[in-house]
């Protein structure tokens, strides 16, 4: 008996916009609902694969890497909830092509939010000039054209309700 295709959750937004957050309110109604997730944070993921350097070339690498991983574990039949910020719309569209079956979710929260949330300190780093990669600021965040789900923020429950009713469509129609 072969097992179903997975799905991967992709929610993107600029960094301190919530995507963490969100992705541990959707693993808790997943796991309610649905059984057991994977989250591949991308910090931990940076992280657990030394990842660290942020110029174009390295940023393309880790997301594309990103990206199949998420894809692989999906294929195995889990659901793989993917919070990483994935600037360029082409990391994600790497990510959406890789995939059996991919939802993006974009948390729209505002710049100056993010920057007053941020007790990472990146955006101070970023405006004295010391982190000049930072998406948002150093380089361009693109914004998805058409998201499956936009969220305000990361304690949007009704964006939390709407990804967990399409991943459980997804199973169904899958299984």
């Amino acid at each position: 008996m072969s097992r179903p295709a997975g799905i991967v959750v992709w929610f993107t937004g600029l960094p301190q916009s919530g995507k963490t957050a969100l992705a541990a309110r959707v693993r808790e109604r997943l796991e309610a609902s649905h059984g057991r997730c994977i989250v591949l944070d991308s910090d931990e993921v940076r992280d657990a694969l030394a990842a660290d350097r942020y110029e174009a070339a390295d940023r393309n690498d880790f997301y594309r890497r990103l990206a199949t991983l998420a894809a692989l574990l999906a294929r195995q039949g889990h659901v793989v909830l993917v919070p990483a910020t994935a600037p360029g719309r082409a990391h994600r569209s790497i990510a959406r092509a890789a995939a059996p079956h991919y939802i993006e979710v974009w948390v729209r929260t505002p710049l100056p939010e993010c920057e007053a949330r941020d007790q990472k300190g990146l955006y101070a780093r970023a405006r004295a000039g010391n982190a000049p990669t930072l998406p948002g600021l150093g380089v361009p965040y693109e914004a998805p054209l058409a998201p499956d789900v936009t969220a305000d923020g990361g304690f949007d429950d009704a964006a939390a309700a709407t990804i967990e009713r399409l991943v459980l469509c997804h199973a169904l129609v899958d299984a």
